[in-house]
């Protein structure tokens, strides 16, 4: 709606509602999710999120507003002072709204593949939370603030504008703009603090007693993925891969310091049953989507096994200290081998 608010509601009728729709279009995949969390999950930030997708959404999107137009006039409804109806640059206005969809979940670590199918990879800035406070206040109070105003010019008798908002609207991005900068400039200081970090390398299982009075081997630091606070831009959760091992941490870049947190070994052994977890419709769809997977495989009465993926960027930081493990997929493989069950963040695939 501020992008709307900018100029586009005085070139084509319609313009801030088919924006704000657009806006929210890609999420649509959602109702995978009604068959269940991995069918959810493996379709969530698909093709809708895609720029393939978004020209079909764009003409899905005028199409329905076309035909609500035409059922309103139909009725005999008199059109809104303003300007008319544009088919052509309302599409291109639908495609900026949903353009803005997918920057924005750019921005957070949960990443999407604008490329697909072309390119399977994800893409993820990690510069700001899920759900940013700011950017919220910055964007409502764009929106909201107008509305005060003319409630005030009108007591006093002021004439009213019929586009109000422009300049808070345009405000109210940049300070978005300007938010997202900072954020990328501590992100880029919160990975340099994880890549400059070295741990010891594990000893083997199979290692005898000399192991122990040999000198440490260092390794040095392959990767880092720094997630952020939701609302400081200064503080980071780390994850660094060193290899064999990945290692948690949390940045401050204010103070340049690192806390470094716990060592976690993540490569499997890919035995029987995590390969047969790693090919089940869970594992494939978290083994695509996870920068760092790290799993673990567990006995189980019976002669099974359970075997838990999990993201270690969504392991520390925020959601860490309120004990949530979010992202979670368990299968379980019986002992014939066959996938018995799989669940993801508690909820069972039936």
């Amino acid at each position: 709606m501020c992008l709307a608010r900018t100029g586009p509601n005085r070139t084509a009728a319609y313009a801030v509602a088919t924006m704000a729709v657009a806006a929210e279009l890609p999420d649509i995949d959602t109702v995978w999710s009604l068959r269940g969390p991995v069918e959810g999950f493996q379709h969530h930030r698909g093709i809708t999120h895609t720029f393939v997708g978004i020209p079909f959404e764009a003409a899905l999107l005028v199409g329905a507003v076309w035909v609500w137009h035409r059922w309103r006039s139909r009725r005999g409804a008199q059109p809104a002072a303003g300007p008319p109806a544009r088919w052509g640059v309302l599409y291109g206005w639908a495609v900026v709204g949903l353009l803005s969809h997918l920057l924005l979940d750019y921005t957070n670590n949960y990443g999407l593949r604008p490329f697909f199918p072309f390119d399977p990879h994800w893409y993820a800035g990690s510069i700001v939370f899920i759900f940013d406070p700011l950017i919220f206040v910055l964007l409502a109070g764009g929106l909201v603030a107008p509305a005060l105003f003319g409630l005030v010019g009108a007591e006093v008798g002021a004439r009213r504008q019929r586009f109000r908002g422009r300049g808070w609207a345009v405000a109210a991005l940049v300070g978005v703009v300007a938010w997202w900068g900072l954020r990328f400039v501590e992100h880029a200081r919160a990975v340099q603090l994880g890549q400059a970090q070295s741990v010891t390398a594990p000893v083997p299982e199979n290692a005898g007693d000399d192991a122990t009075d040999a000198a440490p081997v260092y390794l040095s630091a392959r990767r880092t993925l720094a997630s952020p606070d939701p609302l400081s831009p200064f503080r980071w959760s780390t994850v660094t891969e060193f290899g064999p091992v990945y290692q948690l941490g949390e940045a401050d870049t204010r103070l340049g310091t690192l806390r470094a947190g716990e060592v976690l070994t993540p490569k499997p052994t890919w035995d029987a049953a995590e390969r047969r977890a790693a090919g089940s419709p869970l594992g494939r769809a978290y083994l695509d989507w996870s920068a760092m997977p790290f799993i673990e495989e567990t006995a189980v009465s019976g002669g099974g096994s359970v075997v838990t993926f999990r993201d270690p960027r969504f392991l520390g930081g925020w959601l860490g200290e309120h004990g949530r493990s979010a992202l979670t997929g368990v299968v379980e493989v019986g002992a014939d081998g066959r996938v018995v069950e799989q669940t993801l963040d508690g909820r069972v695939e039936r």
